[in-house]
């Protein structure tokens, strides 16, 4: 089974990284086109353009909340899932600085927690390891967080590698009062959210909505301040021009993926095991993460002998595109921090993502192309 080509026999692209981002959902396209022409005033001012602006604002922000089973008035948009990392985690410190500026974290967090983390308190926050399969013990972290001058923990709700999903409900019942910050990037509208949390944080390409807009979650009644300059916008967590039309447009695609859940969940993990048998039968190649208990449309996987970079290179001239390194800097290729972590092959891995409508020919074409790409490589070095 090959990848489908078009008239001249060139393989046609199978795009395999909405891990790093989803195509443009047809609700969120259709949404933004209508939006575009009622969403552009100040949502801020009283006359009739702004009213309406204002209109189109709460209800993606009403949206929004339904689909995560959250209230409305806990919702903001931001510019991106890592400034709603930065915003919320920050955010918790700043409100509570007599508790102390360490953050407690797992050690697979996405750069974005370690960075605000480490901005905050250079040097200052504190590892928890993981065990092979990336998931953290929550009574590790509860021991972490009784050390002195902690203010956060922060633990993501799924893994953006090697999908494997965080006992994030646990964690939060083993704290002690310590706020807890969960990074639902990877895993918001795939998966529902976890019980326990203070702050949430998600970036709607992730889950086929527009680039550019994130979502904050602070629950109410959370002691939480703007850890930035502040601004006099509609809303108080937040700074800038909402971008309202790209606001409403993620919240149809969110809407739309939420719904339509369950059957492609099931249809992407039968996929995925599908993936995760055929890889595991090439020789010297590790699939890790959570064989179970994981987002249902990735799967990664590491490859002895081989360079990442030529592994991507070689399957994207069979047509798939993938990705390969961490998924927090893989335009450089650098080892992947959760891989090391997790006590896994760092070099030669390869993150596979589905995409909604990823058939069972896609992923034999890469099943048959893998081995053989994985076969020239190795050939080439002398293997």
């Amino acid at each position: 089974m090959t990848n489908a080509a078009d008239r001249s026999g060139v393989p046609l692209p199978r795009y395999f990284d909405t891990a790093s981002a989803e195509a443009l959902h047809p609700a969120a396209r259709q949404t933004l086109l209508a939006a575009l022409d009622q969403g552009y005033a100040d949502p801020r001012r009283l006359h009739g353009p702004a009213r309406s602006a204002r209109l189109l604002l709460d209800n993606a922000r009403a949206v929004v909340a339904e689909c995560l089973g959250v209230r409305p008035d806990e919702v903001s948009f931001t510019s991106s899932g890592t400034e709603a990392v930065h915003r919320g985690l920050l955010g918790l410190l700043a409100a509570r600085p007599e508790r102390g500026d360490r953050v407690v974290l797992s050690a697979v967090e996405h750069s974005a927690v370690v960075h605000a983390a480490t901005w905050r308190r250079a040097e200052g926050h504190v590892e928890v390891g993981v065990d092979h399969l990336g998931r953290v013990d929550p009574d590790a972290v509860a021991e972490a967080a009784r050390q002195p001058e902690v203010g956060a923990v922060a633990v993501q709700t799924a893994n953006h590698e090697v999908g494997t999903v965080q006992p994030v409900a646990a964690v939060a019942a083993a704290l002690d009062g310590v706020p807890l910050v969960t990074d639902a990037c990877a895993s918001m509208g795939r998966l529902p959210l976890p019980e326990g949390w203070s702050v949430a944080a998600g970036s709607a390409h992730k889950w086929g909505g527009p680039a550019g807009v994130g979502v904050l979650v602070v629950r109410k009644g959370v002691r939480w301040t703007t850890p930035f300059p502040s601004d006099d916008r509609v809303d108080e967590r937040v700074a800038g021009f909402e971008n309202v039309p790209a606001a409403l447009a993620a919240a149809a695609a969110l809407q739309a993926v939420v719904g339509e859940r369950d059957e492609v969940n099931a249809r992407q993990t039968a996929l995925v095991d599908r993936v995760r048998a055929g890889v595991a039968a090439i020789p010297d190649v590790e699939v890790v993460g959570d064989p179970v208990d994981r987002l249902p449309h990735l799967v990664t996987f590491s490859c002895l002998y081989v360079d990442g970079e030529a592994l991507v290179d070689g399957l994207a001239r069979r047509g798939f595109s993938v990705a390969s390194g961490s998924a927090c800097t893989s335009s450089t290729l650098e080892p992947s921090r959760v891989l090391a972590a997790m006590g896994a092959l760092t070099h030669g891995n390869v993150r596979l993502s589905l995409t909604r409508d990823a058939s069972a020919d896609d992923v034999d074409g890469f099943l048959a192309a893998l081995p053989e790409v994985v076969a020239a490589i190795r050939a080439d070095a002398g293997l």
